[in-house]
């Protein structure tokens, strides 16, 4: 167990609150948060799973399906519920939110009706769009009440993500978290200006982001690893007891990654894909004419491993193919 995130022990033991729904220390609780309507008249309602130990620890939000189409951040958080993973915990509290853009669930979209992005619309406002009020009823109502996130996503638009756990480099906390977590890849990146991650760092909440995997499209290994991964932090903090659990020992870390992108239009077809090892100048795929008339050969720019590549069939010149990290270190964990 580590005391990495300091708990005001008096505080612990008064019941949280949200949305008016009071939970005391030892209890559970399924609170359901309004976020708007559609046009049918239809309520859209964000389910919020709340679990809470007799004993003082952090509270770890979970979050799945900021973008609605990426279906196995989502798998991740309600198989650990079915499983009844975090009834009984050792300390503390998990609240889990395995679904937050439930209008672009089940219409497959990644925004919402207006096409705004929820993880470009932080900290929000309630007279704003459908994406902002999400965002704000996250920020206000929940986030306060919490010490550090796990957040959920896939690649985006056919792009496929090896196992990855991200993390802002200048947050300490964060990179505990993330080497916990213990995916096989492991990736500083820079926070996004109005992300859920901006947010939580202007309110001091250490967040890791799992990317795995690719939207619409469920992924068995990702959404083991992401499971695996979350598990590995629960034990790290404390709260939860897995002797059967066989834990990662190794992750790659990256500092730095940059795109591949199409130099030609065509039909695309890689013969590397994400998790493999590259060599500057190694061909790791082709872009064909569809007429039988030119094949172009796409080379790697640079030695590092391909953390996400691209399942589109057809690619338009400027399309990106590889994801690759480089400047990287093995880490025994």
């Amino acid at each position: 167990m580590t005391e990495l995130i300091k708990i005001d022990e008096s505080k612990y033991a008064k019941p949280l609150i949200l949305d008016n729904t009071s939970i005391s220390p030892g209890q559970e609780a399924t609170v359901k948060l309004g976020v708007g309507r559609l046009p049918s008249d239809n309520h859209l309602h964000i389910f919020a799973h709340v679990y809470r130990s007799v004993n003082p620890g952090p509270t770890v939000l979970m979050i799945g399906g900021v973008h609605g189409d990426e279906i196995n951040g989502v798998m991740v958080a309600r198989n650990m519920i079915e499983e009844k993973t975090f009834e009984n915990l050792n300390r503390g509290t998990v609240i889990s939110v395995p679904l937050l853009n439930v209008y672009g669930f089940i219409n497959f979209s990644r925004e919402v009706p207006d096409g705004k992005d929820i993880n470009r619309s932080f900290p929000g406002t309630m007279a704003g769009s459908l994406a902002s009020r999400v965002a704000r009823t996250l920020t206000k109502k929940v986030l306060p009440l919490v010490d550090c996130i796990l957040d959920y996503h896939t690649g985006g638009s056919s792009r496929y993500n090896y196992p990855q756990i991200r993390y802002s480099k200048k947050d300490l906390i964060a990179e505990k978290l993330a080497m916990a977590f213990g995916a096989p890849y492991t990736i500083q990146k820079p926070i996004i200006p109005k992300s859920l991650r901006k947010v939580a760092s202007e309110l001091g909440l250490p967040t890791i982001v799992y990317e795995a995997g690719e939207s619409v499209r469920l992924d068995g290994f990702s959404i083991s690893k992401g499971m695996q991964g979350t598990k590995q932090v629960l034990i790290f903090l404390g709260m939860i007891d897995l002797p059967s659990l066989i834990l990662s020992n190794k992750t790659m870390l990256f500092s730095k990654t940059g795109w591949i992108r199409a130099n030609f239009s065509g039909i695309f077809v890689w013969s590397k894909q994400s998790g493999h090892k590259v060599t500057k100048g190694e061909p790791i795929g082709q872009i064909k004419d569809p007429f039988g008339m030119k094949t172009v050969t796409v080379h790697a720019i640079r030695d590092g491993y391909i953390i996400g590549h691209n399942n589109a069939s057809v690619v338009n010149q400027g399309d990106a193919l590889f994801h690759v990290g480089y400047d990287y270190e093995s880490i025994d964990l």
